[in-house]
């Protein structure tokens, strides 16, 4: 006799076994307690080597399936920190960038102020000149 144990899954049907006093149907507890209830390997039938070799196929796929899950887990906490590590490294280089740009504008300022100063300078030493020019006339 057959009965489908899946829970409406297709593609699982084990063999209804008697319950068996020495053998109780908790003898096989949940493997994956992290895994869907409804993606946990059922219990299979003991007297059924076809049903022992689809559950052991069933814990092998949910083995691999944790261990992808878990390497999702990873990879995304890897993308969160190069993300912020991106974050920071285009932070500093606008800060970089700004303060190239500030360095060029008071690069130019003192230019201009140092050329202001020169002339300022000169047209002192020019009405010294005069000054002492008219001091000496009187």
């Amino acid at each position: 006799m057959q009965l489908s144990l899946d829970g409406g899954r297709k593609g699982f049907c084990y063999c209804c076994c008697s319950p068996d006093d020495d053998a109780p149907e908790n003898s096989f507890p949940l493997a994956f307690p992290e895994l869907d209830q409804q993606l946990q390997p059922l219990p299979p039938c003991h007297d059924s080597q076809e049903s022992m070799q689809v559950y052991k196929q069933h814990c092998k796929i949910a083995e691999e399936y944790h261990e992808v899950k878990k390497e999702i887990a990873l990879l995304e906490e890897r993308k969160k920190e190069l993300i912020a590590r991106l974050e920071q490294v285009e932070k500093e280089s606008m800060d970089a960038a700004q303060l190239a740009k500030e360095y060029a504008e008071l690069t130019e300022e003192n230019r201009t102020l140092k050329l202001a100063q020169t002339q300022c300078v000169e047209q002192l030493e020019k009405l010294r000149i005069q000054y002492q020019k008219r001091q000496g006339s009187s």
